[in-house]
């Protein structure tokens, strides 16, 4: 037994939490203080839903986190409740302060866990363009993540991604900052709740520049200069800790000239904590404090790589305690870091520990558990947020299908696995059987093959089967080939399937996970943006027959020639469309939905224009003079911000309530918008600004707003955007946040490259002196 002191000060709910961490703090132990900074998995605590008989050591002293019950387990929801039940009681119960363990999970797409409704990847949600679907995800998760036991989400995702072939493009947003900043503030909300005492800590990551890595290598230093460091990578970060209020965050593994960002207090002190106001726990992305040592050779040993990443700001350790065990114990007793730093993160973490109110309600019915997962609401939000997140990219009247013989040919045609992400319950089974099977243990896990998690088959209906439910016997399947194999045996019996057809919809693009025989995903980047394999070469094969194709790209990243895109009739992409991805698909296909995703990425020709992006400076973009490459053109094949539909659409009447504003005012800006074809269908209306003439160089180009609008055939509604001048700083030359009196071009369309020019603004200073407010976002109303 603990030997608790009931009456002791942390123990009373009435006092505020500050008093109540004051209190604990100084009833701690140095061992008892470094337990709370460290983690151990599952696997190393557990013996299926009960604790494991070695358990009681490892938490002798107490545990900051518990890594993954649900994702790196073979548990049901509800086994996966008893268990956190049963480490909590021995933690309340068998040590000596009686202090609770914050569980994570993985969420990119939903709840990284044994029977959890699998979503669409971020991408795909970024496609959606509505930040409000990505608040309903996140609650979803909240709502399992709570009733199984777990407090903590490792997402959002906010780097800001121009290299497609960096395998993780697929779990992020996408391009441009201000539509990161959108959907992560969104996401950060809605796991948290309004009350974090019945919410959800998310994580925002990764902190910082990961997804500018040189040439799109995973790890690989970003070049990256101050300026675009804060205007571009670090604004999706300041808008959730300032507008969002998020109580974690994980750095980076990079590092940023010569400066691994786990090391670097100038980033995770001064611009997070003392220039943000940021007071919630830094947590490291997983075994990336021993890596100080052997993988960026910035330190000795363990003990050295503790106490760089402690001085720097990283308070929590992830995904076991390693340095922060017993190196960290030695360097505080030998006085090589200071107590007073420890108690400091200790501090954080007790915080966050009284604020999700695990002292008073350590434990969950897992009764509750067992129906809060996969719930006929969550299988609904995924479809619709699969079916929002479709990007009809072209189509030359292939769509919608009417029938009549369909081939569905493809390696992505009638395998569900390849719908979901890397971060999926099923990508991560094959990536722990790898490690135990091959021996690439890259990050030394504490893995033995008696606890592996069990391979699980996932209930999703393929594309193959939609389209056969939807129009019965004339569709016909063949896979035709693999997505990396260099087999062509299966082509001859595509092609004549094809010949033989009305339509031939070919399926194809990547597969997801971080396992070898994948295409995308952690550390699965690409020198190339062709489809895998022999992919390409079984789409052209089809193409001779002259049976019209229609391309579907299940893909975590842009794909294809601009060859093969220009030859079929229609493409769709898909991106990674989640569990109830294969009948989103198939309903728009069909034309019982409309598409009306947008792309949240700048579409290459070819990997050869990489970095390409729609808001490049005015002396990017283009060769000087001549403009495109010798061998293809400088622009995307398709723009930032492109998706067609299956109507058509009109903006009219576009104006600017004034010609100037102050500091303190915001821009009004009105739109109509029409739809001018017979279906129903979604458009995106899109606000940008350009500053034509400033202290430093401006983009041509910077999205402000946006919003999405549902039309009937013929209906028209009146946009209206309201945009704080705040909201349109940048940095000048002292790396200052400025708003410079002049002039701002406004442009309102849709896409980064079909908008018209509404007219110009003039920004003029406050008369009583008064800086703008730095601001994250406007308002929209449509009426």
């Amino acid at each position: 037994m603990t030997g608790l002191d009931t009456a002791a000060a942390y123990r009373d709910p009435s006092l505020g939490v500050g008093e109540r961490v004051a209190d604990l703090l100084a009833r701690m132990s140095l061992e008892e203080k470094v337990a709370q900074l460290g983690s151990a998995w599952v696997f190393q605590l557990a013996d299926g839903p009960r604790l494991d008989a070695a358990a009681p050591d490892l938490l002798r002293d107490g545990l900051g986190q518990v890594t993954r019950i649900s994702g790196a387990s073979s548990l049901a929801a509800e086994e996966a409740a008893t268990l956190a039940n049963a480490i909590q009681r021995h933690l309340v119960s068998s040590t000596r302060l009686g202090i609770p363990a914050i569980v994570h999970e993985e969420i990119c797409s939903g709840v990284m866990a044994r029977g959890s409704t699998i979503f669409p990847q971020a991408i795909g949600l970024a496609s959606t363009w509505e930040p409000s679907l990505a608040a309903e995800l996140a609650g979803a998760v909240r709502a399992q993540m709570r009733a199984t036991g777990a407090h903590q989400g490792l997402s959002p995702v906010l780097d800001v991604c121009r290299d497609p072939r960096w395998g993780r493009t697929e779990e992020t947003f996408g391009e441009d900052p201000y539509l990161v900043s959108r959907m992560g503030v969104a996401f950060v909300r809605g796991l948290q709740g309004d009350d974090l005492g019945i919410g959800v800590i998310a994580t925002a990551k990764h902190f910082v520049g990961y997804g500018a890595s040189e040439g799109g290598l995973n790890w690989a230093p970003p070049h990256i200069g101050p300026r675009e460091l804060r205007e571009v990578h670090l604004r999706p970060f300041e808008a959730v800790v300032r507008a969002a209020g998020v109580r974690a965050v994980m750095h980076a593994y990079n590092e940023l000239d010569g400066v691994p960002v786990a090391a670097d207090r100038s980033l995770l002190t001064g611009v997070l904590r003392d220039e943000w106001g940021f007071d919630g726990c830094v947590v490291s992305d997983y075994f990336s404090i021993r890596q100080l040592a052997e993988y960026h050779h910035l330190a000795v040993d363990a003990e050295a790589a503790a106490v760089l990443a402690l001085e720097a700001g990283l308070d929590v350790e992830l995904p076991g305690t390693d340095c922060y065990g017993d190196p960290l114990l030695r360097a505080a007793r030998a006085g090589r870091v200071a107590e007073a730093t420890i108690d400091a993160a200790v501090a954080r973490v007790l915080t966050a520990k009284f604020e999700l109110g695990l002292f008073e309600r350590p434990y969950v019915d897992p009764e509750r558990a067992a129906v809060a997962v996969d719930t006929p609401g969550d299988r609904r939000l995924a479809r619709t947020i699969a079916r929002k997140s479709l990007v009809l990219l072209r189509n030359d009247g292939a769509l919608p299908l009417s029938g009549g013989r369909i081939a569905v040919i493809g390696p992505n045609a009638d395998t569900a696995r390849h719908l979901f992400g890397d971060y999926t319950y099923p990508a991560h089974v094959e990536s722990l059987e790898e490690v135990l099977l091959s021996g690439k243990n890259v990050f030394s896990m504490p893995l033995d093959a008696r606890r592996r998690p069990d391979s699980v088959e996932v209930a999703a209906t393929t594309i193959a089967g939609a389209l056969a439910a939807r129009f019965g016997p004339g569709v016909v399947h063949a896979p035709g080939c693999g997505v990396t194999d260099g087999s062509r045996a299966g082509f001859a019996a595509a092609v004549e399937l094809a010949a033989a057809s009305d339509v031939a919809v070919m399926v194809m693009g990547d597969k997801a996970g971080l396992t070898d025989d994948c295409t995308t995903g952690e550390s699965r980047d690409a020198a190339s943006l062709d489809l895998p394999g022999v992919q390409e070469s079984l789409v052209r094969a089809v193409l001779e027959t002259g049976t019209p194709v229609v391309l579907v790209l299940v893909a975590g990243r842009p794909l294809g020639s601009a060859w093969l895109h220009e030859r079929c009739a229609a493409v769709l992409m898909a991106w990674l469309p989640g569990q109830e991805g294969g009948a989103a698909v198939a309903e728009v296909l069909a034309g019982d939905e409309a598409p009306g995703g947008k792309l949240p990425i700048s579409y290459p020709h070819s990997a050869g224009q990489i970095p390409v992006y729609y808001g490049h400076k005015i002396s990017g973009g283009r060769s000087h003079w001549k403009g495109d490459y010798v061998d293809a053109p400088a622009a995307p094949m398709y723009p930032f911000g492109h998706g067609i539909g299956y109507t058509t659409f009109a903006l009219s009447g576009a104006a600017l309530d004034r010609t100037e504003v102050s500091w303190h005012d915001p821009i009004t800006t009105t739109v109509t918008v029409t739809n001018t074809g017979r279906r129903a269908g979604d458009e995106v209306v899109q606000l940008y600004v350009r500053d034509p003439v400033a202290s430093v160089t401006r983009p041509v180009l910077e999205l402000a707003s946006f919003v999405r609008v549902s039309l009937a055939p013929g209906e028209s509604r009146t946009v209206t955007f309201e945009t704080p001048v705040g909201q349109l700083g940048f940095y000048d030359r002292d790396l200052a946040y400025v708003v410079e009196p002049g002039r701002l071009d406004v442009l309102v369309g849709t896409s980064s490259a079909d908008l018209v020019a509404l007219g110009c603004v003039e920004v003029v200073a406050d008369a009583a002196g008064r800086p703008p407010d730095k601001t994250y976002d406007g308002t929209v109303t449509v009426t």
